[in-house]
Formats: C-alpha cells, sequence, structure tokens
C-alpha cells in the first residue's frame, strides 16, 4: 500500500494519504456523476498511481444508454479532479476514463394481443 506524505506551508506534523483513501475519494466523485456505474471488480475499476508529476488515475465505467460518451468521460474528470484535489490538497496528474460497454433500458414487458383483446371487451361491456 503506497503511502504519500503531504506538508503544507512547512507546518509541524504530516498528512499521509494511501491509495484507499483516494479510490475512495474518486469513488465517491464516480456517484456523483449521472449515467454511469463502475465495472464491478474486485479494485472497482479504479488504480491510482502515485508520481512526481502528481495522480494517475486510470477509471473504468460502464456508460447507460441515452448518454454522450464524450461528455460523460469529460464529466468524470472534472469531477475527479474538483474531488481529489479539494479534499487533499493533491495534484491530478492524469485522469484515464474507460468506458467498458453501454448497458440498454430493460424493455418494457408487452401485452399480448389476446389479453388486450380480452381487456377490451370488457371494457365495452361496462
Amino acid at each position: 500500500m503506497a503511502s504519500i506524505r503531504y506538508n503544507p506551508n512547512g507546518q509541524k506534523g504530516r498528512i499521509s494519504y494511501n491509495t484507499d483513501i483516494v479510490s475512495g475519494i474518486i469513488a465517491l466523485s464516480l456517484q456523483e456523476t449521472e449515467g454511469i456505474e463502475l465495472v464491478p471488480s474486485k479494485s472497482k475499476g479504479i488504480k491510482v498511481n502515485f508520481e512526481k508529476e502528481g495522480i494517475f488515475a486510470d477509471i473504468s465505467v460502464i456508460a447507460h444508454y441515452g448518454y454522450s460518451v464524450p461528455e460523460l468521460a469529460f464529466a468524470i474528470q472534472q469531477t475527479v479532479k474538483q474531488m481529489v484535489e479539494s479534499m487533499t490538497k493533491y495534484r491530478i496528474a492524469k485522469v484515464d476514463v474507460h468506458i467498458q460497454s453501454v448497458v440498454f433500458p430493460e424493455p418494457a414487458p408487452s401485452v399480448p394481443p389476446v389479453a388486450e383483446a380480452a381487456e377490451q371487451s370488457e371494457n365495452q361491456k361496462s
């Protein structure tokens, strides 16, 4: 488990974050984005690497039908960057978004023609 130390403005003491904390913040930010869900996996579809340039995030999601994929990816990048940088004071260097698939809505159950005809005849009798 990686641990990064942050010492703002030369203050005494240290604040340390590990990858699980940053991954949790990213998962929280993804819940705020409408039209997506995380890829179900052991790592929750989120990979985080700490480098000198900043944090590199690799995120895999499933898009819901009816949403623009480029707009979803941009919204994810912006939300992740804003939340991680505001909650940890670390800089996000790069957010890669992978749209793994698109989920289509379940089709509405169709009424069989025989049942529909029976309903109409009952309505006419009333």
